[in-house]
């Protein structure tokens, strides 16, 4: 019988230069850290260039791990750090409208929600919002994450997690004409 490595064990061996060992922690969390980038960019070539600067933030970082949290905590805490910057660079200089078209489904999605992605609505709303409600709501309703996993992620009280995700759903409400929600 295979043992198989906790993640922490993982970011250990990967902090003292195993290549494997990193590579089988992207394996783990890319997915998840490319849909949070996805939502929180809106744009699916600077999700990946948000993923591909995360994963290169926790190679250079991964000494720095001390285990207050999980693994995916601090990894998605950097995610979404990397995404705000991008977007704060991206508001300094010219940006390219987005294109007319959507990826195709997900082949490869669990179910028929999962293979819709997000509708081309929604995606439009979410990037009209401020980005710390964006994050919030994209954390704790498309990722299903619990309050105080949010909390950590992105570094603030959980109060402060209910109130953007409340402020996130009523503002997306707005947007979308859905005002008895």
């Amino acid at each position: 019988m295979t043992v198989t490595p906790s993640d922490s064990e993982l970011l250990a061996r990967a902090a003292r230069g195993d290549h494997e060992a990193f590579t089988e922690v992207m394996r783990l969390h890319e997915d998840r850290v490319f849909s949070v980038c996805l939502r929180i960019m809106g744009d699916r070539e600077r999700a990946l260039d948000a993923v591909q600067d995360t994963f290169l933030t926790v190679f250079r970082k991964s000494r720095q791990f001390k285990g207050r949290s999980a693994v995916g905590t601090w990894i998605y805490r950097i995610a979404v750090n990397t995404c705000y910057d991008q977007l704060r660079k991206a508001k300094r200089r010219p940006s390219e409208p987005l294109p007319d078209y959507h990826d195709p489904a997900d082949e490869m999605a669990q179910d028929e929600v999962d293979a819709a992605g997000v509708r081309p609505d929604i995606e439009a709303a979410l990037a009209r919002i401020p980005q710390e409600f964006r994050a919030a709501v994209v954390l704790a309703d498309m990722e299903g994450m619990p309050l105080p996993e949010i909390a950590e992620v992105l570094g603030v009280p959980v109060g402060t997690v209910k109130s953007r995700v409340y402020r996130a759903r009523r503002l997306l409400a707005g947007l979308l004409g859905n005002q008895n929600t």
